[in-house]
C-alpha cells in the first residue's frame, strides 16, 4: 500500500495491513487498545493512527 495522507482503512483492510485476523482487530477495538472510530456502525481506522500505534507497540517491546 502506498503512503496516502488521510487514508482510511476498513476493519478488513487493517487486519490485512497488520497481518492478523478480523477477530483480533475486534478484540483490540473492544479493549480500546487500537485507535478506531465508527462510521454508520462500521469500524474505521486512519492509516496515520495505525502507523503511530505500530511505532508505539514497537517501542514498548524494546523496553
Amino acid at each position: 500500500m502506498s503512503e496516502k495522507i488521510g487514508e482510511i482503512f476498513t476493519l478488513d483492510e487493517v487486519a490485512k495491513y497488520l497481518k492478523v485476523g478480523k477477530r483480533t482487530i475486534y478484540r483490540l477495538v473492544a479493549e480500546k487498545k487500537i485507535p478506531a472510530f465508527k462510521v454508520g456502525g462500521a469500524w474505521r481506522f486512519t492509516r496515520a493512527d495505525i502507523d503511530h500505534w505500530i511505532k508505539q507497540q514497537s517501542n514498548a517491546s524494546r523496553r
